[in-house]
């Protein structure tokens, strides 16, 4: 059952009149996920309306009646577009201002789930719209104590599993065997069968200036070659086989060799140095009572790259929100490739991960944070310096 008296209570909060959920074919998976859909077919659209003060209504295609009946409210059954477009003027009628899943100019595409056409629809009706970001963080992002355990073995599985990727490098290099991205890659990805762990996709592994692309995945045909004194970045993320279960998501880097070079060890302290001012910021705020967002937390990082003088090697966001997905729908970190002006707030998770990527080789460093009663805390190891495999 949703928890639509705590919903109210916070479009109370927000002076916000009511919240509109609809989907059309799964197209708004925040919708489908709050409202708990499951698989019922569903090829027409419907709409659920959670006004701040009385009962919610939902708005279903005859043909589809039942795909609602799981959710409290009244039905109101439409079949033809002007009896969808009637259903809607009633519903909202009385109402000045809604949340939709929607994000002026695009600010925040992760909440931009309701097309441009529903945005006309609705607003046709009279009312004004704001987004939904920070309520989809507070009944979609937030994790349960079970959770929040599943995330916690996961983050030391996936840390476990990079140990022994970087084992093996240093084992069959030290043996004198060939060895590639792919090897390394796929190594790993057993261990995770055998951990009863899961991921969308298999590790990154990506050797001197395949680091500096941040989104390479080695394939079997496509790799590059481990040598000694190559830089290697290990890009990890996975959750435990159980229902609801949280990801654990890390970077590291290792050095093929017994001492890492300076060039690469300074770098990897100024992106170290930017993470740990992303998690600083974000601790003295929530010690001080005072209300953090997400493009805070990016500005901190890449503030102090660019002080340092390798502001444009630094191309992609700082963060994001950790879920069920590895990819949440919480806020993230974000002050780049959007203005992220969602809230961090409690019992959510993230990633902190600053990079610099030179044209020789790349350098990226990832930690998992959870804001809990007490306070935001690292939920993964922290690397300190760059690992000599040898």
């Amino acid at each position: 059952m949703i928890p639509v008296q705590e919903i109210q209570k916070a479009l109370q909060n927000e002076k916000v009149d009511g919240w509109l959920l609809c989907d059309f074919r799964g197209s708004n998976i925040i919708a489908c996920r709050i409202l708990q859909m499951g698989g019922n077919m569903a090829t027409r659209r419907w709409y659920y309306f959670i006004p701040a003060k009385g009962e919610p209504t939902r708005i279903v295609h005859a043909i589809e009646s039942g795909n609602l009946d799981h959710v409290p409210g009244k039905k109101i059954v439409f079949s033809s577009w002007q009896s969808l477009h009637q259903a809607l003027k009633e519903t909202l009628a009385g109402s000045k201002k809604i949340a939709m899943e929607y994000s002026p100019d695009n600010d925040v595409p992760y909440v931009s789930k309701a097309d441009a056409g529903t945005i006309e629809l609705v607003r046709k009706q009279g009312v004004d719209i704001v987004s939904s970001g920070d309520m989809v963080q507070v009944f979609e992002a937030k994790w349960s104590p079970d959770q929040v355990k599943s995330h916690f073995e996961a983050a030391k599985r996936v840390n476990d599993v990079k140990d022994e990727g970087f084992r093996f490098i240093g084992k069959n290099i030290k043996a004198g065997k060939d060895i590639n991205e792919y090897d390394v890659q796929q190594f790993m990805w057993d261990l995770f069968e055998k951990n009863n762990v899961t991921a969308d996709h298999a590790a990154i592994v990506a050797v001197n200036a395949n680091a500096s692309n941040p989104h390479y995945g080695p394939e079997k045909d496509r790799n590059m070659p481990i040598r000694k004194g190559d830089l290697v970045l290990i890009d990890i993320w996975g959750k435990l086989k159980q229902p609801e279960s949280i990801y654990g998501d890390i970077t590291w880097m290792g050095y093929v060799g017994e001492k890492v070079p300076d060039k690469f060890a300074d770098i990897f302290k100024i992106v170290r140095d930017a993470r740990m001012s992303a998690f600083q910021l974000i601790e003295s705020n929530f010690k001080k009572g005072k209300i953090m967002f997400g493009w805070e937390a990016d500005q901190a990082a890449r503030s102090y790259i660019e002080e340092k003088g390798y502001g444009k090697y630094y191309v992609h966001r700082t963060g994001h929100n950790i879920g069920q997905e590895v990819h949440g729908y919480g806020a993230n970190l974000d002050n780049f490739e959007t203005r992220d002006s969602r809230k961090l707030i409690q019992e959510t998770g993230f990633s902190i991960e600053p990079g610099i990527y030179l044209p020789e080789f790349g350098v990226r460093s990832e930690i998992d944070v959870y804001i809990g009663a007490e306070g935001p805390v690292i939920t993964s190891p922290e690397q300190k310096e760059i690992l000599p495999l040898l």
